[in-house]
């Protein structure tokens, strides 16, 4: 845990703060002490789509099929499947 004096001290250890180092502590004269605790935010499919575009490629194609009739509930599916399927 870190404890930060200045403002530009504080915005270099929140520039700084990851899943190991993610706590850092400051005061602001007149209001207090704070405690800055970084919470990592969940990844979205976004992230995912700019990691890997061949996935922005796959939706995309499922988006179409769907739209055309191709796609098949999983409510369906699961209907169409028995226990034999599974041998």
């Amino acid at each position: 845990m870190e404890k930060a004096q200045f403002s530009e001290e504080l915005m270099r250890y929140i520039s700084n703060m990851n899943r190991e180092n993610s706590v850092v502590q400051f005061s602001v004269p007149g209001k207090g002490r704070f405690t800055l605790v970084l919470q990592e935010e969940e990844k979205s499919i976004k992230a995912d789509i700019e990691a890997n575009p061949e996935i922005e490629i796959m939706i995309r194609k499922s988006q179409d099929e769907y739209k055309k009739g191709l796609g098949v509930s999983t409510s369906d599916f699961l209907k169409s499947i028995s226990s034999k399927d599974f041998i």
